[in-house]
Formats: structure tokens, C-alpha cells, sequence
């Protein structure tokens, strides 16, 4: 776990790996819940039969979204900023799922400080968020994220 407590500290990681996270299986319960949250229900995330049948993949797979969700808690083991008040998820630059998520999959969140920038009262970063399936090559979530942290 890095623990950054002042901006020096926070632009000394500018361009370097913070860490990775521990490995998370998804579940179909976690893919039921997140099509519930979202009303998103297509097929492919739910029927398990039709899914082995009728898929390259054989399985359901977890929506692309509900990857990208998991980058804040997954981010939680990797990183942590102290003496702030808030943080705030400003935007992401861009997003990309170049592999499916299995049911099942384990996956793991790799972070990378892009940027920093001192603003009025708040630290703005661009972090690299990619996240990896154990057994895989290609990622299954690759995210530039834009977070402020307000001191």
C-alpha cells in the first residue's frame, strides 16, 4: 500500500507503477446485481445456457462497466492519499475492453500515475487503470481516469 500525504509526494510518483491490486473472482451473483443497478439485462450477462450455447465464450461475461467499476475498490489496495477531505471521480480520457470477462475470471488492477496538477485547493490526476485476467495476455479494461482530491 503507498500512502501519499502531500502533492511533493504525489508528483514524485508522476510516470511510475504504484501497484497491484490482489485478485478478485466475479461471480454471476456480482453480474446479476450490476444488470439489476443498471437495467442493463441482455442476455449475454444472465442466461447461463443460452450464453454456453449460442457464445464464443461459453459462459456469460461480465458487462464492460461492471470492469470499470471495480478499479476504485481494486485502487483502494493499491493506493491511499491521506489529508483530504474528498476525492472525485472528474472523467475518464478514454476506455477500452480488449478481452471478455468470464464468469468466474479472476481479475487484478494495475495503477499508473500519468499526471498531476496542483490546482486551487485540489491535487487533479490521470491515472492509468488496467485490469488483468488471470490466464489472459490482453487486458480486459484499459481506463484513463482523471481524478481531484480536494485537500
Amino acid at each position: 500500500m503507498v500512502v501519499i500525504s502531500s502533492f511533493s509526494e504525489f508528483e514524485a510518483f508522476t510516470g511510475k507503477e504504484i501497484g497491484v491490486s490482489d485478485y478478485l473472482q466475479i461471480t454471476q451473483e456480482q453480474i446479476s446485481k450490476f444488470a439489476d443497478a443498471t437495467l442493463d439485462h441482455q442476455w449475454i450477462h444472465l442466461d447461463t445456457e443460452r450464453a454456453e450455447r449460442e457464445t464464443p465464450f461459453k459462459s456469460t461475461i461480465a458487462h464492460g462497466y461492471l470492469s470499470l467499476s471495480l478499479v476504485a475498490g481494486l485502487g483502494g489496495q493499491v493506493y491511499r492519499i491521506d489529508k483530504r477531505s474528498r476525492g472525485v471521480n472528474y472523467g475518464l480520457n478514454k476506455v477500452r475492453f480488449p478481452s471478455p470477462v468470464r464468469v468466474g475470471s479472476r481479475l487484478r488492477g494495475r495503477f499508473k500515475l500519468l499526471e498531476v496538477e496542483q490546482l486551487d485547493g485540489c491535487m487533479q490526476s490521470v491515472w492509468q487503470m488496467t485490469l488483468e485476467c488471470e490466464g489472459l495476455d490482453k487486458p480486459v479494461c484499459v481506463a484513463e481516469s482523471v481524478l481531484s482530491m480536494y485537500l
